[in-house]
């Protein structure tokens, strides 16, 4: 069953340009909203020919690029090496300038239980826990993560329907349930390093797992692969 969304409305809208640490630039109008459920100050980064991209969507053609990327202050800012966090933010600004869409920046740190809890967990994973077991240890959720705002915020931007860019299948079912119509799931890449080589395969287990639990009987899902 779809949810109904409470409606949102667009805030401001500035255009910012773009650098990162290797130099790659892009240009971003940004988007800021009102309405949003949680009130938290999520925005939308328009990249590429967006515009382009929801007048091809409005005429029954391909569905915009969309990646919902959760903050991580550590990695995104940082560049901490103990998550693929800040890689991933990158490729994903520049596929979706290169194809037309949109990138989501949901303030929801350290999947969902904020930046103080995120250091809580990394410390119980210096004692020996994998990502997922830090965050029970603390009693929260696996993943608090709840992508109800980046409905809304397609909703308001008239994006009914994405390619998703993620390789994670919560994210495609939260958006479905959310009125959301996923047209494909884009995977994004896989970035390893010697500081988060657990980290990594305790995402492809909680993966493969999910995928496992949700593979039709007889299906053999496919996995990811952490090199």
């Amino acid at each position: 069953m779809r949810e109904t969304l409470p409606v949102a409305t667009v805030r401001t809208q500035v255009t910012v340009p773009l650098e990162f640490p290797d130099g790659y630039a892009a240009t971003a109008r940004v988007f800021s909203f009102k309405g949003l459920v949680d009130g938290r100050e999520h925005l939308a980064l328009g990249l590429g020919d967006w515009a382009g991209a929801l007048d091809r969507l409005a005429a029954g053609g391909a569905a915009p690029l969309v990646r919902p990327h959760s903050e991580c202050l550590t990695g995104d800012v940082f560049g901490s090496q103990r998550c693929d966090c800040g890689p991933q933010l990158r490729e994903a600004v520049q596929r979706i300038a290169d194809a037309g869409g949109f990138l989501l920046y949901l303030r929801q740190e350290g999947r969902g239980i904020g930046l103080y809890a995120k250091l809580d967990a990394y410390a119980l994973q210096e004692a020996g826990l994998d990502t997922y077991q830090a965050n029970l240890a603390l009693g929260r959720g696996e993943d608090e993560r709840d992508y109800t705002v980046a409905a809304q915020m397609l909703a308001t931007l008239g994006v009914p329907r994405i390619r998703l860019l993620s390789s994670n299948p919560d994210k495609a079912e939260q958006l479905t349930r959310l009125g959301v119509a996923v047209a494909e799931r884009v995977p994004t890449g896989v970035y390893l390093s010697p500081a988060n080589a657990d980290y990594l395969a305790a995402k492809a287990a909680k993966a493969a797992r999910t995928q496992a639990q949700d593979a039709p009987v007889g299906r053999v899902p496919d996995l990811p692969v952490v090199p």
